[in-house]
């Protein structure tokens, strides 16, 4: 069978050695991910090989050409990721979204899946949302990244975090430290988002201004939360009862995200999560967006863990999530 070739043409208005990577470190990238045959003259990538690896070939490079039209400096990462979609069927370019903040290192912060896309979109069209799907997705980076830009765009005017306080086998009531202290190990990767979008002296005094508040779902109880971007994270450890009590505080000019990862639950029977699946799935201006693997955008390790995971399960032999 004759190998299949396709030429793609490098826009005037893209730089290829942004494309190639330095010392064409991210076109290594691609070579040392497929058997195609890759090679670049002038501003024209040709790729050699079977129909179906030159036709990812050509989908990753389409997607890098997105990248850096969209002003991005691709990196070994990104080339990674955007491989590992490519590899589960992700086909063409991936249609970059304008972004939705910057860090305070002034790193623009937008999607990078197709499902994390879906996900900002779903976010901005409804009042409460719910983020389901694995580690590593972006569920609450992102969610962190919509509230902060709708701070800094004063169409709320706090943003509030909230987290269930459950580990396994640990009480607040048996840890040391004051209440605070106690809190931080729950709250921290809150803390740490909010740290990549804010640098720590402007996060903390927000923080002390009650501007953004971050505190434990029981908390909760009681309150009705006007004009606030609310976040409530890890929401697979909540009941369905806390989940009720969360979702009713909702107040007039308010946005509610709810992440979780319905795989690594720490509490016995339905949760939180499951329930309000269950009970709201169809309710106008509440939505469900589903990640999976694809969107993944930790080190790829992150994703063959999560794969390999799943086929434990698949066949039976994986142990009791609530066996702990």
């Amino acid at each position: 069978m004759e190998p299949t070739q396709i030429r793609l043409t490098i826009p005037d208005n893209i730089d290829p050695t942004l494309l190639m990577g330095p010392a064409d470190a991210l076109l290594r990238r691609v070579e040392n991910a497929f058997d195609a045959m890759v090679t670049v003259r002038g501003n024209v990538i040709t790729v050699v090989g079977n129909a179906a690896e030159v036709d990812e070939v050509v989908s990753v490079f389409s997607r890098l050409i997105s990248l850096v039209s969209a002003g991005e400096s691709p990196t070994t990462q990104d080339v990674d990721l955007i491989i590992g979609q490519v590899s589960h069927g992700a086909a063409g370019p991936l249609s970059v979204d304008e972004d939705i903040v910057s860090t305070h290192r002034g790193k623009a912060i937008r999607p990078k899946t197709e499902g994390q896309k879906r996900y900002v979109d779903t976010i901005r069209r409804n009042t409460i949302t719910f983020g389901i799907g694995p580690a590593g997705t972006g569920k609450t980076y992102l969610a962190m990244a919509m509230a902060v830009a709708a701070l800094k765009r004063h169409d709320v005017a706090r943003i509030v975090l909230a987290r269930p306080v459950v580990e396994a086998g640990e009480s607040l009531g048996f840890l040391p430290g004051t209440l605070e202290e106690k809190l931080d190990p729950y709250i921290r990767p809150l803390y740490d988002a909010l740290f990549d979008m804010y640098d720590v002296e402007r996060a903390t005094s927000l923080i002390e201004q009650g501007t953004i508040e971050i505190a434990p779902l029981a908390f909760m109880r009681g309150r009705t939360l006007n004009n606030a971007f609310v976040i409530l994270d890890e929401a697979q450890n909540t009941t369905p009862d806390q989940m009720k009590m969360f979702l009713t505080r909702l107040g007039f000019s308010s946005k509610f995200v709810v992440t979780g990862d319905i795989t690594q639950r720490d509490l016995m029977g339905e949760n939180g999560l499951e329930s309000a699946r269950r009970v709201l799935e169809g309710v106008d201006d509440v939505a469900f967006v589903d990640l999976d693997r694809n969107d993944i955008v930790r080190h790829s390790l992150v994703a063959r863990i999560v794969d390999a995971y799943a086929r434990d399960e698949a066949t039976g032999r994986g142990g009791s999530r609530h066996a702990r």
